[in-house]
């Protein structure tokens, strides 16, 4: 169905933006994307963006929502074909964006609308993500006049075959688990500070942290934290995914003033084994292309690139 035959069948497409989406708004997005990731074989939206589809309005965040109305119907009453997020908090880089067509309804012409009040919204000033790097999404970028701008990896390696040597921590370094309420606000100064130069971990707010430990698989026991002297110095926080049986080094963070010893190295050992301890079969990470120390490292640990999400931005 092309968009002529959208206007054939008598149905129009409606664009609402809102601040806040209501539970059966949220209902709706969540079976899309859920629809489209079974196509797609990975999620359309970040995890970041999927948390905030909840909870009401966010300061930044605006939800697009693109349905096909019939003759009589309202905006509401229509049937929801695609989905765009954008987020306009960072004071420096332009907003970030992801968007989704429902996988029956596309080809025609839905995810360039969607694309286009994105562009309208944030000033023709814009980075979007395309997770999975799908030739459909990379088309899109190149309609909507945008240039390839970041590559991030997602790494995978077995667990049945983890062989590391012991970890050594640095001199007067110690590894407990967090404590949730009590580590909270020490956490966040590590984690802006370690990722001062990464504009979407290094922002994660009180709120943020919130929304994660409020998830099933968030389990303080797999969240480790480096101190030295009663300081924070570094941690290693993983994920399990129970429907894909699959292990996350979700974060790893070491302060400024402690790299360079191999903190870092013997956290990645400790959480590695962490996972292996829970029966799991493989681990997972992301991590930028253009970070080659990182990517070298995670190499050398048996890492290998299982796939690639892409963000495209407007010229400046």
């Amino acid at each position: 169905m092309t968009s002529d035959d959208i206007a054939r069948s008598g149905r129009t497409r409606s664009l609402q933006t809102h601040a806040a989406l209501s539970p059966e708004q949220v209902e709706a997005v969540l079976a899309l994307l859920d629809e489209a990731a079974g196509t797609d074989g990975q999620q359309a939206v970040s995890e970041q963006g999927r948390l905030q589809l909840r909870g009401g309005e966010r300061a930044g965040v605006s939800h697009l929502l693109l349905s096909l109305t019939g003759v009589g119907d309202d905006a509401d009453a229509g049937e929801l074909v695609g989905y765009a997020q954008l987020e306009d908090t960072d004071p420096i880089e332009p907003p970030t964006a992801e968007l989704v067509v429902h996988p029956s309804h596309r080809g025609q012409g839905h995810g360039r609308a969607l694309g286009s009040a994105l562009l309208a919204a944030s000033g023709k000033r814009m980075r979007v993500w395309a997770h999975g790097g799908h030739s459909a999404a990379r088309h899109l970028a190149q309609v909507l006049g945008l240039t390839l701008f970041r590559e991030l990896r997602q790494m995978r390696r077995p667990l049945a075959d983890l062989d590391l040597p012991d970890p050594v921590l640095p001199d007067g370094v110690t590894v407990r688990a967090f404590v949730p309420g009590r580590d909270d606000a020490a956490w966040l100064a590590l984690n802006a500070a370690a990722f001062a130069h990464h504009p979407e971990q290094g922002s994660l707010t009180q709120r943020d942290l919130d929304d994660r430990k409020a998830e099933p698989w968030f389990d303080p026991k797999g969240f480790f934290l480096a101190e030295r002297d009663g300081r924070l110095v570094g941690f290693h926080w993983t994920k399990v995914h129970r429907a894909e049986n699959l292990g996350e080094v979700y974060v790893l963070g070491v302060s400024p003033q402690a790299q360079g010893g191999g903190l870092g190295t013997s956290l990645t050992t400790i959480g590695l084994r962490h996972l292996a301890e829970r029966g799991l079969p493989t681990v997972m990470l992301y991590v930028d292309a253009d970070n080659k120390a990182a990517v070298a490292v995670y190499e050398r640990l048996g890492f290998l690139t299982h796939e690639t999400d892409l963000m495209y931005r407007t010229e400046t």
